[in-house]
């Protein structure tokens, strides 16, 4: 019997999450226990934001390091996870009319493999990514992103990642407390995701805050991406939350 998968958007935070353990990597482990085994991976990232819209189709995406000034450790970290031909292809298909490249040059970003390394640490699961089109509104994305829904049914894990409150400028590491705005908008997203607000979130521009709070729109984007599959009548549920570094948000949010 085929189960409707779960979908979930990852506030991913810093690569360094992939070689560390801290309450968010252990919340994301605990996920990759709790779900059917998925027979692919369909990932968005914030960091592969586009001028228009590909999808990753080759056998063997190659692990991307997309990142400076962190130690060789992560630099040389692979999560080599098989690609899904197969499975890029009904992607392309499902999204007609968007016009979908399918790309052999990308592979798989630190927004994904920093995240599918604890969920599913083997990288035994196909993984096919996704790019955002920095051309289209929110409101279009939502709208494209509603046509991915049938790969719930069809054995698909359809994951994105970001961060609903991202602003480097603002970063401080150590024990810098979290500034309230950043507090204050996260609590303003998980509010309205709670109760499916999707159109306040479609205009998240215009909530308090969100000048300082969401300044780097592909951070926010990919929340969309999974609000867009749930279903009439599911309750998303929480799984981490948070501010870290004073100004980024490790807010989850899973549906089934």
């Amino acid at each position: 019997m085929q189960h409707t998968m779960p979908a979930v958007f990852f506030g991913h935070g810093s690569p360094m999450n992939a070689i560390e353990r801290n309450p968010f990597t252990d919340a994301w482990e605990a996920i990759g226990r709790e779900i059917p085994r998925p027979r692919a991976v369909l990932a968005v990232s914030a960091h592969w934001y586009t001028n228009g819209t590909g999808v990753t189709a080759m056998p063997q995406p190659p692990t991307i390091h997309d990142f400076g000034n962190f130690p060789q450790e992560l630099h040389r970290y692979q999560y080599p996870a098989p690609g899904d031909p197969a499975l890029a292809a009904s992607v392309r298909t499902l999204l007609r009319p968007t016009d979908v490249a399918l790309d052999e040059n990308w592979g798989l970003d630190h927004g994904v493999w920093s995240v599918l390394c604890h969920v599913f640490p083997k990288a035994d699961v196909p993984v096919v990514q996704l790019s955002i089109d920095a051309t289209q509104s929110p409101g279009a994305l939502f709208a494209t992103a509603k046509k991915l829904a049938p790969l719930r049914d069809d054995g698909v894990f359809v994951i994105a990642s970001g961060n609903v409150v991202h602003n480097l400028a603002e970063m401080r590491f150590g024990d810098a407390a979290p500034t309230p705005w950043a507090v204050a908008y996260e609590a303003r997203v998980r509010d309205a995701a709670a109760v499916g607000d999707d159109a306040t979130l479609i205009a998240y521009d215009r909530l308090p805050d969100a000048a300082i709070a969401a300044p780097d729109i592909e951070h926010f984007l990919p929340l969309l991406y999974i609000l867009a599959l749930r279903r009439d009548g599911e309750t998303p549920s929480f799984p981490t939350a948070g501010i870290v570094a004073r100004a980024i948000s490790m807010l989850s949010v899973r549906l089934g």
